[in-house]
């Protein structure tokens, strides 16, 4: 793992004490570390976002079936299973 070192004015650097001390993190590395995370999430659901506006504008129509359904429910619960496996073991917010 890299190390970084960053600079901060006191009164950041007293905000993430106070999140690190009142959220259950157990060092300033692991709150660090989850910003990062949410930071990358939000990145990836934003980049998700643009793709299916540009393919609901310039795709073709898809036929809404049952199976299409079907189909959609299952891949959203993979996709649930994985997010909730990756959340296990960090920090509850």
């Amino acid at each position: 793992m890299a190390t970084l070192t960053i600079s901060l004015p006191n009164s950041l650097k007293e905000f993430i004490d106070r999140e690190v001390q009142t959220k259950g993190y157990g060092n300033v590395s692991e709150y660090v570390r989850e910003l990062l995370r949410q930071a990358q999430a939000k990145d990836a659901d934003a980049r998700l976002e643009a793709l299916l506006i540009k393919g609901l504008t310039t795709g073709e129509d898809a036929l809404l079936s049952p199976e299409f359904w079907s189909e959609l429910r299952k891949d959203a619960a993979k996709i649930l299973a994985k997010h909730k496996q990756a959340r296990k073991g960090h920090p509850k917010r």
